[in-house]
């Protein structure tokens, strides 16, 4: 039988990952079409099944066992309650009722090919106002903005396991300006106040984030974030940003790609700033720069497919996340209009003259020409080596995002398998002496 939208029930299984993340629409067809099962002292699954449902609980407890060996008691009560029960295929143990135990089964293409949202729902996950939410909710928040609704379960379960929890009290700096940022911000609970220099004050409530843009472009903060009421925020370190939603969630087209794209209901957004816009930019595109992005997002027309052109593609990546996180489809116009990066990489893009820094009064115009010649082939060869340099960089230092992310999802599974094993040894222990 279908279960009821505003039932017990319903509320358990929509703090379920990655069920928290469907939108309203997809969630009631869920509730519709799924049927609970009740489980009393038998086998839920057996070690070696195959079938690729995944299976939740819903109340009670279940006993997780290989070879008759107690693994672990998982009640509805736990954290681990929200993830699928050992979810491998085919089933590493056997999982079994504890008298009365509550479960669905769900297939695995409907969970893991959530629907997507329309462009036009509603936006409930930004709203500013502070909600007096239970300890569950803010998951509910979080799993339901669109930076997660696309991303792969094992990625959503890898950040709800790296998650840190902050509070700031009201008129204290969250975010500092001229200082590194190393974390991800998302607001759970609470308003801040955004102060940017040259543009106006912005407010960012629940369901908002900061901090992104200078992960993705390894500068230091251009702006001050400052609590305006009690905040409660959820950090992610960065090398877990990176990897773990960065990496999935961006998309990038080449400029093979873009003629079609542009057919395709799409436009250019250019983020450099005026003055850059203006010496020199791809035909029909219009400027916003970047900083005053988060304030102009009511001129973008929302049912377009938002590409999105930089000086080299970095600062890129911070204005898709900001877009994606509003609903927006948006994509990266990859490497941008590869231009040299300037100092102020956030926005300011610059080409750079043969004559700007290697051109001195000319006296002699065949010596002039000479040594043009000469230094425009030096030059190239330093452009280019500089390309590849920067390239490199990048790429080790996702590598080194990446690895870091490995090593820390390692150490806690590490640090769980030392927790089973001395429940083993324990087991072991009781059953020597009896």
């Amino acid at each position: 039988m279908a279960v009821p939208i505003n039932s017990d029930e319903a509320r358990t299984l929509r703090k379920l990952i990655p069920i928290a993340s469907f939108s309203n629409s997809a969630f009631a067809q869920l509730c519709a079409d799924i049927k609970l099962e009740l489980v009393q002292d038998a086998a839920i699954f057996k070690k070696g099944d195959t079938n690729t449902d995944l299976v939740y609980l819903l109340n009670g407890s279940v006993s997780l066992q290989a070879d008759n060996f107690l693994v672990e008691v998982i009640t509805s009560e736990n954290e681990s309650a929200k993830f699928a029960l050992a979810h491998q295929i085919p089933r590493k143990i056997d999982a079994v009722a504890n008298g009365k135990a509550l479960i669905v089964r769900l297939a695995a293409e409907l969970v893991n090919n959530r629907p997507t949202d329309n462009f036009a729902e509603e936006k409930s996950y930004t709203i500013t106002e502070d909600a007096d939410e239970d300890s569950d909710d803010w998951m509910s928040v979080l799993l339901r903005s669109p930076i997660f609704q696309d991303l792969p379960a094992a990625n959503l379960q890898k950040i709800l396991i790296s998650l840190k929890t902050s509070h700031f009290e009201q008129g204290q700096a969250i975010i500092a300006n001229g200082k590194e940022i190393n974390h991800f911000y998302f607001i759970t609970k609470g308003q801040c106040l955004l102060s940017r220099p040259g543009t106006a004050e912005m407010r960012i409530g629940l369901g908002e984030s900061f901090g992104e843009e200078y992960l993705m472009t390894d500068r230091h903060a251009k702006e001050t974030i400052t609590a305006l009421s009690d905040v409660h925020l959820i950090q992610l370190e960065k090398s877990h940003f990176l990897t773990q939603i960065k990496i999935p969630l961006l998309k990038f087209i080449s400029y093979e790609e873009l003629p079609d794209a542009l057919n395709d209901n799409g436009i250019l957004l250019d983020i450099r700033l005026p003055q850059h816009y203006e010496s020199n930019h791809l035909n029909d595109s219009v400027n916003i720069p970047l900083a005053a992005l988060r304030m102009r997002l009511a001129e973008i027309p929302q049912d377009k497919h938002i590409i999105i052109v930089c000086g080299n593609g970095k600062a890129s990546e911070a204005a898709a996340f900001l877009l994606i996180n509003n609903k927006y489809n948006a994509s990266i116009l990859k490497d941008g209009m590869s231009l040299e990066e300037t100092d102020d990489a956030l926005e300011a893009h610059e080409p750079r003259t043969n004559q700007d820094n290697y051109r001195s009064e000319p006296t002699d115009a065949k010596a002039v020409n000479s040594n043009s010649t000469e230094l425009e082939t030096e030059l190239d060869r330093l452009k280019n080596e500089t390309a590849v340099l920067r390239q490199a960089n990048r790429e080790l230092k996702e590598q080194y995002a990446l690895l870091r992310a490995e090593k820390t999802q390692a150490e806690n599974q590490c640090h769980k398998l030392t927790q089973q094993l001395e429940k083993l040894k324990e087991i072991l222990n009781r059953l020597t002496k009896s």
